[in-house]
């Protein structure tokens, strides 16, 4: 017996089972995607952060009716907290949906396949390199694809930044149009308290290879995180300049920063 078999029989837990087989995402005979997803790593990621979810981060999720049961859809959210961690929170969120749970394929930087081990389990729990045929091919198979707009600019952020969105790259919108997909917007409120970064060490960074080496806490803060799922939004081309594309994004933007403003006055604190 494989050890991910051992972990599977003995580790996950019949509502982990049951919530991946709910999900209408067609694999092979191995539990596989043309993109490298496995079904079976999908269930042990979900029962490893179900106590992070619900006990450590508490998170809260607000609008998840709002998440298309089936078909293509772009998740277009705000970015922060040095890890990946709010990628993997929404993730948990909409594969637990219970109004409807749907696999979300998240685009990551380029640096992340190059690190040890953590290019596999990346693409094994969804995580494709953010290249834009890719994704228009995975929108093409109707996957809910998450994409962060700031890119390295908002996971990076330092203190005095924080919940203030960086500037948005435009290719989404451009694959929006293009691929006929409505645009999921989504506010995330908490991440940017788990490791809060007065400052990074560009030296280190340049050593390392790494976009941005921060200081801060050792392990993540325990903050409580919200996460407000908008209304889909569509746009209809065709695209005449990139001007245009660049309002158009600003649109999504205003609705992500509304739904940030909302989730700041509605919490009590850091960590409640």
């Amino acid at each position: 017996m494989s050890v991910r078999s051992f972990l599977k029989e003995h580790f996950v837990s019949a509502e982990a089972n049951a919530a991946i087989d709910r999900i209408p995402k067609p694999v092979g005979a191995f539990g596989y995607d043309p993109w490298g997803y496995n079904s079976d790593a999908a269930k042990l990621a979900l029962q490893a952060l179900k106590p992070f979810y619900e006990k450590y981060f508490r998170v809260e999720a607000f609008g998840l009716e709002n998440v298309p049961k089936e078909g293509r859809v772009l998740v277009i959210a705000n970015h922060s907290g040095q890890l990946p961690i709010d990628g993997m929170l929404i993730g948990y969120a909409m594969a637990t949906n219970p109004h409807g749970p749907r696999s979300l394929r998240v685009m990551i930087e380029r640096f992340f396949p190059t690190v040890p081990f953590i290019g596999n389990i990346l693409n094994e729990l969804g995580g494709v390199v953010g290249d834009p045929e890719n994704c228009a091919k995975m929108l093409r198979a109707d996957e809910a694809i998450i994409v962060f707009p700031e890119g390295v600019r908002g996971a990076g952020k330092t203190w005095d930044k924080r919940y203030k969105l960086q500037r948005f790259g435009l290719g989404f919108m451009h694959l929006a149009i293009t691929e006929n997909t409505p645009i999921l917007p989504v506010g995330v409120v908490g991440c940017e308290e788990t490791m809060p970064t007065p400052f990074h060490l560009k030296t280190l960074a340049r050593m390392f290879g790494m976009p941005y080496f921060p200081v801060t806490t050792p392990v993540p803060l325990p903050a409580k995180v919200r996460l407000y799922f908008g209304e889909p939004m569509r746009f209809e081309g065709p695209i005449t300049s990139e001007d245009d594309v660049a309002l158009k994004v600003e649109q999504v933007k205003n609705v992500i920063n509304g739904l940030i403003a909302r989730g700041l006055q509605e919490r009590e604190g850091w960590f409640k």
